[in-house]
């Protein structure tokens, strides 16, 4: 396997592109071999993206009491968890949030919500607005914006408040998705995607793995970010949470997120990889090795409903690596 992982590495970085069969392959990759892929995808990230890590933290504007069914999601009023519906639309909260954040070297600062998504008339999308705004106005961060399902007047009215980046992720691959939501479809997902693009914002959209899909599912769902090209994907690991029906799937043994992770750069050589929720319960120890495969941006400080490892120790770990922020 080694010498074919080094057969598809130089392809990329000689500018060429891989093809779903010849990925489909590294199923087979076991052993030293997951490190060989590894550093592989780490040179290619180095060709194509550099050695700087892209930060970003997040806040929740409103957390909990969603009404889609989400299977993975402790905020969804279908599911019996301890989320609690919370909401925040301080102005100067989120402002005090966002400047300890650009003070301790973050690049983005994402307002995100729960629920199905916003209308323009909207109370609570008229207060993102002007707290977008606010934010432009007195930090010099990039602004993001997760906010659930968008037209494209709303996208318009996003970046024209400052936000350049809209995350809204399609999860898993289509053929995986029935399993996890049945509230809302595929396609829906998608258009939100499309009138991102078509407002001049970027797109940040990734998933899950870990949920009960297979290799293939998670080489397909690249394949879907590949042909939508996106901008940045976000790799969450299913992080079970009591309560919810994948309360009890089986949690992801640490190199098959690896291999996971860096089967995702060879397909994407020039798109913003990054570590998201769940890495630390996942790869305990190994984390390192996530930014060592490939990955080129964090997601750092804590997420939604769950605590990260904290951005002292991200930075910590990115400079051990001889990477920069």
């Amino acid at each position: 396997m080694h010498r074919y992982i080094a057969e598809l590495g130089e392809k990329i970085l000689l500018g060429n592109e891989i093809n779903k069969k010849e990925v489909l392959t590294l199923e087979k990759v076991r052993g030293a071999d997951i490190y060989f892929l590894s550093a592989y995808a780490s040179k290619i990230r180095e060709v194509y993206q550099g050695n700087r890590v892209d930060l970003c933290s997040i806040v929740s504007a409103r957390t909990g009491g969603c009404k889609e069914n989400c299977a993975f999601c402790s905020q969804s009023a279908h599911h019996q968890t301890t989320s609690k519906v919370q909401v925040n639309f301080d102005g100067e909260d989120i402002l005090k949030r966002a400047r300890e954040a650009e003070k301790a070297g973050i690049h983005r600062f994402d307002i995100v919500t729960s629920g199905r998504g916003y209308s323009l008339e909207d109370p609570e999308f008229i207060a993102l607005l002007d707290i977008f705004r606010k934010l432009r106005a007195e930090t010099k961060l990039q602004l993001c914006a997760c906010l659930g399902v968008i037209g494209v007047n709303e996208a318009k009215a996003l970046r024209e408040a400052g936000v350049t980046r809209y995350n809204h992720n399609l999860e898993a691959a289509e053929s995986f998705f029935s399993q996890i939501v049945s509230t809302h479809s595929y396609e829906e997902r998608k258009e939100t995607l499309k009138a991102v693009k078509s407002a001049g914002m970027e797109v940040c959209c990734g998933g899950i793995m870990g949920m009960g899909e297979t290799f293939a599912q998670r080489v397909e769902f690249a394949f879907i970010l590949k042909e939508l090209g996106v901008d940045s994907i976000p790799l969450n690991v299913l992080n079970p949470i009591k309560g919810t029906p994948l309360e009890d799937a089986k949690m992801l043994s640490p190199l098959e997120i690896i291999r996971t992770m860096a089967m995702f750069r060879l397909v994407l050589p020039q798109t913003n990889i990054r570590f998201a929720g769940g890495r630390e319960v996942n790869l305990r120890s190994l984390q390192a090795l996530g930014l060592v495969a490939g990955i080129n941006g964090m997601l750092t400080g804590n997420y939604l409903t769950t605590e990260g490892q904290g951005t002292l120790e991200d930075l910590e770990m990115i400079t051990d690596l001889g990477l920069s922020y």
